[in-house]
């Protein structure tokens, strides 16, 4: 029988507790849903008026994962969503804006994403992201050094840049913007990107071809897009053991010497929220956006 839990009034059938998403790990369902539980307060943060998009495993990072944009069959008439403009005409999609939501959502086993714009403004970036991904046999360690660059160089242009891993391979590099339209940020971060490639020509590939890319980090600018997302910070993600896209500081990339440095599991991400708070805090803190360089 499946277990009905009451979370902020709403009544939410968890099913399948026991069962192993990450064999390597022996990390269950039951664990995925607590640790959503006690990363709500930050997470729901960067999730809050952002049409979420769900990369969902129902059977663990080795069995079928797809995407899921549009609103899925069976969700709660009190889950919350949005209109969001596509080339096809407008659709519909959920936002994450409570706890109750965010249990459900978890529920069906998923990695959250999210666009560099909010619900009431499509389109219009308020964040400028970076993802730093490196080919074989370049690891986090050279996007670290290469994130430690276009810190610089986004400094240079009155821009405050934040770190976080990918969860995956590399590292994402987030500025607080204030709103722009997509299309100007796409062009400026490209900009960027070119100009990374040509300072750091053995580190950097601004390219997606692949044949460019073993040995260097590929700066991805093209997340930028209105129509693309990039993992939520906090989120899970769908690899062998159980990664968490996760806030760093920049002394913590400044000195990463191995690539397992800035590999963080969900049971770390308690501590590290107990001793640092949120670090990407600033992404919401209307203080920090800037405007793009004119």
């Amino acid at each position: 029988m499946t277990p009905i839990t009451e979370v902020e009034g709403r009544r939410l059938p968890l099913s399948n507790l026991e069962k192993v998403l990450y064999p390597a790990t022996g990390f269950t369902k039951g664990e995925l849903l607590h640790y959503y539980a006690t990363t709500a307060g930050s997470l729901l943060a960067h999730l809050y008026n952002r049409p979420v998009s769900f990369l969902r495993f129902p059977d663990g990072p080795a069995g079928e994962r797809f995407f899921a944009k549009n609103v899925p069959p069976g969700t709660p008439a009190w889950v919350k969503t949005a209109e969001v403009p596509r080339s096809a005409g407008v659709s519909r999609q959920i936002l994450v804006q409570d706890l109750a939501t965010l249990m459900w959502a978890a529920n069906l086993v998923t990695e959250f994403h999210t666009p560099q714009w909010q619900a009431d403004a499509p389109g219009q970036a308020d964040r400028l992201v970076f993802d730093l991904d490196p080919g074989a046999p370049a690891d986090v360690v050279q996007c670290c050094e290469v994130a430690v660059w276009l810190r610089e160089r986004l400094a240079a242009d009155g821009l405050h840049s934040y770190a976080k891993t990918s969860g995956s391979k590399g590292l994402h590099l987030l500025v607080p913007l204030t709103p722009t339209p997509s299309p100007q940020v796409s062009a400026y971060a490209k900009a960027l990107a070119q100009e990374a490639e040509a300072e750091l020509p053995r580190l950097v590939v601004h390219r997606m071809t692949r044949s460019l890319r073993p040995g260097k980090v590929f700066v991805d600018h093209s997340q930028n897009s209105a129509a693309k997302t990039t993992a939520a910070p906090y989120t899970l993600r769908a690899r062998p053991e159980p990664t968490v896209s996760t806030p760093v500081t920049w002394e913590e990339v400044e000195s990463c010497a191995h690539a397992d440095d800035l590999v963080f599991l969900a049971d770390d991400i308690a501590p590290r929220l107990l001793r640092y708070g949120d670090l990407l805090g600033p992404l919401i803190n209307l203080n920090r956006a800037g405007p793009l360089p004119s």
